[in-house]
C-alpha cells in the first residue's frame, strides 16, 4: 500500500484580493488556488505589479483575502482571531524580503536569537540554533558583527537565518536576492535553497528572475490575477536573468 500524500502546508482555495481606490475596485487576485506540500519550493514569476507580493502577503496572513480561504497546515486562518493569527505567523511562517530589515543595533547572532525569544525558546537554545544556522550559511566568523559591518550578501544571509530561526513550516520569500549583484545573488540563492531543503520547509518565492525560478520544484506566473503553473523550462524561456548591475561593496558577498 502506498503512503498517503502529506497534507499541504499552504492551501489557497478561490482566493480573491481586491482594493478600492476612489470609485474603482482593483482586483489583484482573482480566484487563486494553490496547494504547497512540505519540502516543496514554488516560484511565482512575473513583472512588477502583477500581484506577486499581494499573493505572499495573503499567504502569510499579513492581509486578509477579500474572498476564499487560506489554510495553514489544515487550519482555516481566516477564521482565527488576530492574536492566534499572530502566533501562527510567528511559529509557522518565515519571511524573507528583498531588503534585509535587520535590527542595526544588534549583532548577526542577536538578530537570529530575537525571534526565538519572542516564541519562548530558552536563551541558550536560541543562541545555539542561531549559531548553527549562521554557520550553515557561511557566517561563523561574523556572528558578532552588526549589520553595518556586513556586506549586502552577508546581511541577506542573516535575514534568511532569521526567517528560519523558529523552524517554520512555510517560508515566504519576496525577491530575496533582488537587491544583490548577479554573482552574489547566485551565491545567496544557492545557500538559501540548500538550507531550506535541509530544513524541510515549503517555500513560496516571488521573483523576476526566470533562471532562479527554474531551479525550484514548481513555477507559476500570475496572469490577470490568476495563478498559472509553468514547466521549469518555460520560466527560462519567458524571463531573462536579472540585468547585470555594477557590483558595489554593499552588495558583494
Amino acid at each position: 500500500m502506498s503512503e498517503p500524500c502529506a497534507a499541504p502546508v499552504l492551501l489557497l482555495e478561490g482566493v480573491w484580493r481586491s482594493f478600492v481606490q476612489g470609485d474603482r475596485t482593483i482586483e489583484v487576485l482573482r480566484g487563486v488556488d494553490l496547494d504547497l506540500a512540505p519540502g516543496t519550493l514554488a516560484a511565482v514569476v512575473g513583472p512588477s505589479g502583477s500581484g506577486k507580493s499581494t499573493l505572499l502577503h495573503v499567504s502569510g496572513l499579513l492581509e486578509p483575502p477579500t474572498a476564499g480561504r487560506v489554510r495553514i497546515e489544515g487550519r482555516d486562518a481566516g477564521g482565527l482571531p488576530d492574536a492566534e493569527r499572530t502566533r501562527l505567523r510567528r511559529e509557522t511562517i518565515g519571511f524573507v524580503y528583498q531588503f534585509h530589515h535587520l535590527l542595526r543595533d544588534f549583532t548577526a547572532l542577536e538578530n537570529v536569537v530575537l525571534p526565538q525569544l519572542l516564541k519562548g525558546t530558552a536563551p541558550a537554545a536560541a543562541r545555539a540554533r542561531a549559531g548553527a544556522l549562521l554557520g550553515r550559511l557561511g557566517l561563523s566568523a561574523r556572528l558578532h558583527h552588526r549589520p553595518a559591518q556586513l556586506s549586502g550578501g552577508e546581511q541577506q544571509r542573516v535575514a534568511i537565518a532569521r526567517a528560519l530561526a523558529n523552524g517554520p513550516r512555510l517560508v515566504l520569500a519576496d525577491e530575496p536576492t533582488g537587491n544583490l549583484d548577479p554573482h552574489t545573488a547566485e551565491d545567496v540563492f544557492a545557500l538559501f535553497l540548500e538550507v531550506v531543503r535541509e530544513e524541510g520547509a515549503a517555500v513560496l518565492l516571488a521573483t523576476h528572475n526566470g533562471e532562479l525560478a527554474a531551479r525550484c520544484d514548481r513555477v507559476f506566473t500570475l496572469r490577470e490575477g490568476r495563478l498559472v503553473e509553468l514547466a521549469p523550462h518555460e520560466a527560462r524561456e519567458r524571463l531573462a536573468p536579472l540585468p547585470q548591475v555594477p557590483a558595489s561593496s554593499s552588495s558583494r558577498r
